[in-house]
């Protein structure tokens, strides 16, 4: 919601000697949006960064980080490759090998043609990431592959761009074992992590998320921590190295049969359940929205020794606003940084954000929830 631009009345405390890597979230008078702005771009300035973190840094790694100008993203191919039944597709004859899901026949129509179309439809949807992803492991098709994986029948929607250049992306910056995309880029700016975002989504998912990793023995403070833009993986879109699945794949199943076993009934039976009042429409389970945001945990456990790399989408950058852009750069900096000085503007910023563009029911059943009063770093 847009709001009269205000002069700046005042300029930001000054930052403390040296940060605590965890500190209570400050409460302040609201200023106004155009405010925020002028102090953010103070906020992080190379001098209140190094004061903040309490240490030496080069101005390079205290300042925020331009946007680069972005090439024209071409457009995207809308039809399927005509003859893709009667011939092996270009998607099978490459190291890296990406499959497109589909489960309904008229979405054929809208598939890429860099990739290879795999009908789903007889899939369990309560897990058909995971489903998909062991099939494929264990068929010919990723056989000889340097890097596979899956993406939706909706990824030229979701992206903004076609597959051949999503996968020269990927061979632009070899040498990861897993590289993946995320959609959701405007939330990444205004949600510490993707696992507070779905509780604006799914009726009581950080209460199931919760019981979720007690059950499975997955660290708590991984669902209140705050994650940076690079490692924010959400969205499916996702192919790594027969390597990385090998480990991947039996981590997931694991989790899932754990959590079976000890969550209590009454929440298991939630989690297996269809999802009543979700803000994005029916869903068949909470179960894909979990298994959705586990990636990043992966990488920060049992995953450490995999490289990841993120493949930009250039369309969804652009549709940034100035302030979703500094919102974003700020959790950056400040997560780099380690500075929890730093991370408590960036929530009161946040704050003023979403009670400005969001309406007064959604702030007063949400906000509270999506705020942690302690600054944690993942």
């Amino acid at each position: 919601m847009a709001t009269k631009p205000k002069a700046p009345t005042r300029k930001p405390a000054a930052a403390a000697k040296k940060a605590p890597k965890a500190v209570a979230v400050a409460k302040s008078p609201s200023p106004t949006l155009e405010e925020v702005v002028k102090a953010t771009q103070k906020a992080v300035a190379p001098k209140a960064a190094k004061r903040a973190a309490g240490k030496a840094r080069s101005p390079k790694a205290q300042t925020v980080p331009q946007v680069p100008a972005q090439a024209a993203t071409p457009a995207v191919e809308g039809a399927l490759e005509r003859n893709l039944a009667k011939q092996p597709p270009r998607a099978l004859n490459s190291p890296i090998r990406v499959f497109q899901m589909y489960s309904e026949s008229w979405q054929r129509e809208l598939l890429d043609s860099a990739f290879y179309a795999l009908d789903v439809s007889r899939v369990d949807p309560h897990t058909l990431e995971l489903s998909v992803w062991a099939q494929l492991q264990a068929n010919p098709a990723t056989k000889g592959a340097q890097l596979w994986g899956a993406v939706s029948w909706r990824f030229a929607e979701r992206t903004g761009m076609n597959g051949a250049d999503w996968v020269r992306q990927i061979e632009a910056q070899p040498g990861s074992d897993v590289y993946f995309s995320s959609a959701d880029i405007q939330q990444e700016a205004v949600f510490h992590n993707p696992w507070l975002q779905a509780e604006t989504l799914y009726p009581r998912f950080l209460e199931l998320a919760r019981a979720f990793f007690e059950a499975s023995g997955l660290p708590l403070e991984q669902l209140s921590v705050i994650s940076p833009s690079p490692v924010a993986a959400t969205g499916g879109m996702l192919v790594g190295t027969p390597e990385f699945w090998d480990a991947y794949i039996p981590w997931l199943r694991k989790l899932l049969v754990t959590a079976d076993k000890r969550m209590p009934p009454a929440l298991r039976d939630v989690l297996h359940a269809p999802i009543v009042g979700a803000e994005q429409g029916a869903q068949d389970s909470y179960l894909p929205a979990i298994i959705d945001r586990l990636l990043p945990v992966f990488l920060r456990t049992d995953g450490q020794r995999f490289k990841a790399a993120r493949v930009a989408l250039p369309e969804r950058d652009r549709e940034l606003n100035v302030h979703q852009k500094l919102l974003r750069e700020m959790k950056d900096v400040a997560h780099r940084t380690q500075s929890a000085w730093l991370a408590a503007c960036w929530v009161n910023y946040r704050n003023l954000y979403l009670g400005q563009t969001q309406s007064k029911p959604w702030v007063q059943k949400y906000l509270r929830n999506i705020t942690p009063t302690e600054i944690k770093f993942g």
